[in-house]
Formats: C-alpha cells, sequence, structure tokens
C-alpha cells in the first residue's frame, strides 16, 4: 500500500532544520514502498524550494539537485481527485482545500498519511486515517 505523503515532509528530506527523525524514515522506506501524492504536490514542492532560494536557505544548483533527486523516487502523482469529496473534508475539518487534497487522497486509497502539518494531522486523526509517525492507537 503507498503511503501519501505531503510536501511539508518531503521539504523535510531536504532541509536540515526542517528534518526529523520520523521524516528521515518515511524518506528510508521509500526504498521499499511507494508513495502517492496529489498532483498540487508537484507545484507546492517547486514553490517552496523556490521561497527557500528567495530566503538564501538555498540556490539553483541546490534546488535542481532536490528536483533531480525527487525525480528519482517512486512517487506517483494523482491527478483525479473527487472534487466533491475534497470540499466536503475542507469545509467538515477546516483545511485549505489544497491540504484536503491529501486527506481525500489518503481516505480513497485507504494509505496511511505523512505530514507535518498539524491541522492536517489532527483532521486525519479524526477521520481515521492513519499518520505514519504515529503508532496505531
Amino acid at each position: 500500500m503507498p503511503m501519501v505523503v505531503d510536501a511539508s515532509v518531503t521539504i523535510s528530506w531536504y532541509l536540515a532544520d526542517e528534518a526529523t527523525a520520523a521524516t528521515q524514515l518515511i524518506l528510508q522506506r521509500l526504498g521499499e514502498s511507494e508513495a502517492i501524492a496529489p498532483v498540487l504536490w508537484w507545484f507546492e514542492v517547486r514553490n517552496v524550494l523556490l521561497m527557500n532560494e528567495r530566503r538564501g536557505r538555498l540556490d539553483p544548483t541546490q534546488t535542481a539537485s532536490i528536483l533531480a533527486h525527487l525525480a528519482r523516487l517512486p512517487i506517483a502523482l494523482d491527478r483525479d481527485p473527487a472534487g466533491d469529496a475534497v470540499l466536503a473534508l475542507a469545509r467538515a475539518h477546516r483545511l485549505t482545500f489544497y491540504d484536503a487534497t491529501y486527506l481525500e487522497l489518503a481516505l480513497r486509497r485507504a494509505s496511511p498519511l505523512a505530514t507535518l502539518d498539524r491541522r492536517l494531522a489532527a483532521a486525519a486523526r479524526a477521520a481515521a486515517v492513519p499518520l505514519l509517525d504515529e503508532k496505531p492507537a
């Protein structure tokens, strides 16, 4: 079963001050299993990298290296979200529509979710979606 990864976890693999033991384990796990993300992830990751360039945390060469590494990882993009379900989840859990796409994908695919976003993690718990950094209750 593939895991759903969001941009917050993905970026933590490359920015040392955002990395945690749990996020590094998720990256290692990609050697054994696949991940999936909504197509939005592709844009979010690139936007965060660009913002970090502008802040002086990365340079274009580092960004290119990160993107080349990401291209080699087994992360598939889901291009078919259930729009009505995303909207309902965003409303029910007071999420942005963007964050709700990750939750909808995890629910639709019956997959665990990897996120550092507290609000999204809380919504996942409320929707009974397993989080990769947590042990089952």
